[in-house]
């Protein structure tokens, strides 16, 4: 899932941890629920099944590549 917004988060749980933190997990939070509504085609466009993205969006907000939490 593509991350547009990891930068400004990450400036900002470097200044205020929790709600840096509570700002990520939001967004994470948010792109898995869009991902979910996204139609069947909207899916094929980017590769995944129906189911793949159920059990993306069905995934812990704190459970986010390494890379996202910097």
């Amino acid at each position: 899932m593509i991350n547009t917004s990891c930068s400004h988060i990450a400036a900002r749980r470097r200044r205020f941890p929790i709600l840096g933190w509570v700002m990520a997990a939001m967004s994470v939070a948010r792109q898995r629920h869009k991902l979910k509504a996204l139609d069947p085609h909207l899916l094929d466009d980017i590769g995944l099944s129906r189911d793949a993205a159920a059990a993306e969006a069905a995934r812990p907000i704190w459970d986010v590549p390494p890379h996202w939490l910097k």
